[in-house]
């Protein structure tokens, strides 16, 4: 990958990315937990890893859900995570002020799916100089982003990634249409494929967002097959106990099997090129 990502290991490798990590960061504990066994996974395996973790959460079904344990905190563990294990780091912000905030503390700042319009925000993102990750709104066709894309580009930043989060299916679910993927990279910049939020289940009658996480696997599968830079994947110790997102995340002691097929896969695909 040609961009600026400190801390970056094994980009000669020819594996994909992996972004991963918890949902949220909802304690230093779980954090690094999490970092520990992924680094350890990805170094075994020369897979160029990032660390994921939201550190407030705007975006809920409901006003009693969990948000954060406090951005000031939640920042600072993003920061050790990344001293620490020697590994970059991402979080999604919400708003243009957070993006100067966010910044000292991770090496890629994330736009959320919903978010992917709001020209201020990519703006302020864009003018941090971090690479900024844009996924993909539900309700957007891929050549669309590609007036994403421009907003950083043209703020002065050629640092973009974009990522395929699934295209709202009906009210509560979300396909993922593979040709995607090639269409975002004709636009010069790596793709990566969420394989968790992918298989969210938005708007469920109760209010909590549903998931199929059994399909995490065939879901990312299909993204190496075809060709993506990298996959997110959020995962957690025990997912049941998770305070956001449970429901859709992989269990972190399935990871590594996991990252093995991908590998090998991925190590097959490219035979052919």
């Amino acid at each position: 990958m040609k961009y600026i990502i400190p801390r970056l290991k094994h980009l000669h490798s020819g594996n994909f990315f992996l972004i991963a990590g918890p949902c949220a960061i909802e304690s230093e504990a779980v954090a690094f937990e999490v970092a520990e066994r992924v680094t350890a996974i990805c170094q075994r395996l020369e897979i160029p890893y990032i660390f994921k973790g939201s550190y407030r959460k705007a975006n809920r079904s409901r006003v009693d859900s969990f948000t954060g344990i406090g951005d000031e905190q939640a920042l600072e563990i993003l920061g050790k995570v990344r001293e620490h294990f020697d590994v970059p780091t991402t979080t999604d912000i919400h708003a243009d002020e957070e993006a100067a905030m966010a910044a000292p503390f991770v090496d890629i700042l994330q736009i959320p799916a919903f978010l992917c319009r709001q020209t201020s925000l990519l703006v302020a993102a864009a003018r941090t100089g971090k690479v900024v990750n844009i996924k993909k709104g539900q309700f957007l066709s891929a050549d669309a982003m590609l007036y994403a894309r421009d907003k950083v580009w043209d703020s002065g930043n050629d640092q973009v990634m974009l990522t395929e989060r699934g295209t709202t299916f009906g009210y509560q679910d979300l396909v993922v249409d593979m040709r995607g993927i090639p269409v975002m990279q004709q636009l010069d910049v790596p793709v990566v494929l969420d394989c968790t939020h992918s298989l969210q289940q938005p708007n469920q009658a109760n209010g909590v967002t549903g998931g199929k996480p059994a399909l995490i696997e065939t879901i990312a599968r299909a993204g190496i097959a075809v060709g993506a830079d990298g996959l997110f994947i959020e995962t957690h110790p025990n997912p049941a106990v998770a305070k956001s997102d449970g429901a859709n995340m992989l269990p972190l002691d399935k990871l590594e099997p996991l990252l093995e097929k991908l590998v090998a896969i991925r190590a097959a695909i490219r035979s052919f090129d």
